[in-house]
């Protein structure tokens, strides 16, 4: 990997980067197809997205203020849906992973989303989207990259939706979890299963401030890949009450840092659900490579300089 400039040039690497490009083309077309307007995500800004399982964010001066490179654009989602019913954008993130992550073979800290929302949406709807978003994308793969599936040796499954659902509690005791669900555990989930599915129904307080909750449980989602590939969409409905969101972060005794954000609010924006999905993750699954940094032209893996 630190050996790039030579890597790169390899058949190998040629024909993953092949199908990440008809990835990214794929998933862009659907989209548009679907209504969605495509927009430009922000590289920095005064926050971001605090629920991002113990990573760091890299914060610098900004003339005078402090600002942080973006770990996810979901506030900033949440704005855009002020001028178009649904959104999307290719959006580069940076987090600063425990250099133990290195060894699950599916974390970058360096990474590009997916990210998508759409005003006045379920997290069901969103689901649906994602099935039949992801299913498009194995589906375009499998016939137009044929040559270089068959040079990584991948014989590519493809699924019919919908996805099965699993909710999180169903979950919970059988993994001895309260919370998030730790790598290792999500892999052996994934490696049981031959299909897509989805986690849902996070309990209240595992995740960031901005998922909607309704009777002690975030309508939230995550889809796993089989083979031991793990999670490559994570998602949900949005709080989006000014009233709500400040008692949240006032609890969390960060209101003050998200100031703009509930400014924004106060303003008034819809009622909104989206996910993002991690460009790097799929090319992974589609490609059957055993790590992630084979899926990024230029990797930065955490804990490698």
């Amino acid at each position: 990997m630190k050996k790039r400039y030579i890597t790169i040039r390899s058949k190998r690497s040629r024909a993953i980067l092949t199908i990440q490009h008809e990835i990214i083309a794929s998933l862009r077309e659907f989209l548009i197809s679907e209504g969605f307007w495509e927009i430009l995500a922000p590289v920095i800004g005064p926050a971001t997205d605090p629920g991002i399982r113990g990573a760091k964010v890299v914060t610098f001066d900004f003339y005078g203020t402090q600002y942080t490179v973006m770990s996810s654009m979901i506030l900033y989602k949440q704005m855009a849906l002020t001028v178009f019913d649904s959104v999307f954008s290719l959006s580069p993130n940076v987090r600063l992973e425990d250099p133990e992550s290195m060894k699950t073979g599916r974390h970058l800290a360096e990474f590009y989303q997916l990210d998508l929302e759409a005003a006045q949406k379920s997290y069901e709807e969103m689901m649906r989207l994602g099935d039949r978003l992801i299913c498009h994308c194995l589906y375009t793969i499998k016939r137009k990259c044929a040559h270089e599936l068959h040079l990584l040796k991948r014989d590519l499954p493809l699924f019919t939706p919908p996805f099965k659902r699993i909710p999180h509690s169903k979950l919970a005791e059988r993994l001895s979890i309260s919370g998030e669900i730790p790598w290792d555990k999500e892999k052996e989930l994934s490696e049981e299963s031959d299909e897509p599915f989805w986690v849902t129904d996070y309990p209240a307080g595992s995740r960031g401030f901005y998922y909607l909750e309704q009777n002690r449980v975030l309508k939230s989602m995550d889809l796993i890949m089989p083979e031991g590939y793990g999670e490559i969409i994570s998602g949900g409905e949005r709080e989006h009450e000014y009233n709500r969101v400040n008692a949240l972060l006032e609890r969390d005794h960060c209101a003050e840092h998200y100031r703009w954000y509930l400014d924004m609010l106060r303003e008034g924006i819809p009622p909104s659900a989206g996910f993002g999905l991690g460009i790097e993750r799929l090319t992974r699954y589609i490609c059957g490579t055993d790590h992630i940094w084979e899926s990024s032209p230029f990797p930065k893996v955490p804990g490698i300089v």
